[in-house]
């Protein structure tokens, strides 16, 4: 049985609301969604929209690339949904990215791919993917999820921007910006009975990603207990990206607003910085 709230809501969804401001968004409570509770006095759900889109803005890298070749070994699912393992080598390498060259399977931006290097690996964002016939046709550009884990076996430069934000266009931003943690989870998908224990690897106002090795498959609905130091938190849930031999991101789609709260606590916690 879930651990939820006895009482019964009804909702209904307002218009759409545009634009995130920091901790519960002003659109939400003023005219967002609201619920009509029978037999006690109503609990507002805050919705959120989808983050599908990423907003793209002009940016910087936060640290220079050292040019280098490096055999990796780079795995994922390519843009068929088939799982793809190739010997590739580094263009150029930082704490928080790598260029790669010689990589054949379809990739698109947005996908997690894993990549080693020796004993060592770590789990990438797809910045980029060169098209068939262009220059960077084989090459892919990748944002490491979790930089302060070592995965080069080189001397590499401290922190500084380099040229990036002039030779780049634009830059993809999350709506709700990840941070690094680890919450136990209990997921229980629509139509299964027995629960899902797992962590989450990293934790937002919007969703989290959980790894575990036989993901769920994408567009599952689901519920979520989330355990916020030693309380368990209760949201409404989708997988929006599911990825063999690492896991799932979730991105929240009903959650309370004192619990949105209480998340936006613990994450500021963690980072120090306002969220």
């Amino acid at each position: 049985m879930l651990d939820r709230p006895s009482r019964a809501s009804i909702c209904n969804d307002s218009a759409e609301s545009r634009g995130l401001s920091s901790g519960v968004p002003r659109s939400y409570l003023a005219g967002g969604p609201s619920c009509t509770t029978i037999g006690k006095s109503p609990r507002r759900r805050i919705h959120f929209p989808a983050e599908g889109r990423d907003r793209k803005v002009m940016g910087e890298r936060k640290e220079p690339r050292t040019q280098v070749s490096l055999p990796v070994r780079i795995f994922g699912t390519d843009i068929h949904g088939r799982p793809f393992s190739e010997n590739v080598n580094t263009v150029d390498i930082s704490r928080e990215g790598a260029r790669l060259n010689g990589v054949t399977a379809e990739i698109k931006a947005g996908e997690i791919v894993g990549v080693t290097h020796g004993p060592n690996k770590a789990r990438f964002l797809v910045k980029w993917a060169g098209q068939p016939g262009s220059p960077q046709q084989g090459q892919v550009g990748l944002q490491n999820m979790s930089p302060q884990k070592p995965l080069w076996e080189v001397v590499l430069p401290g922190s500084g921007a380099d040229s990036f934000g002039r030779q780049s266009k634009a830059a993809e931003r999350r709506l709700h910006p990840r941070v690094k943690s680890m919450n136990s989870v209990e997921l229980h998908p629509d139509g299964q009975s027995a629960p899902i224990w797992g962590k989450a690897a990293d934790l937002s106002l919007g969703g989290c990603f959980v790894e575990m090795p036989m993901p769920l498959k994408k567009g599952t609905s689901l519920k979520v207990g989330l355990w916020i130091n030693e309380r368990k938190l209760w949201v409404s849930g989708k997988v929006v990206n599911s990825r063999p031999g690492f896991g799932i991101g979730i991105q929240f789609t009903e959650v309370a607003p004192e619990d949105l709260e209480r998340m936006r606590q613990f994450l500021q916690s963690l980072t120090r910085l306002p969220l």
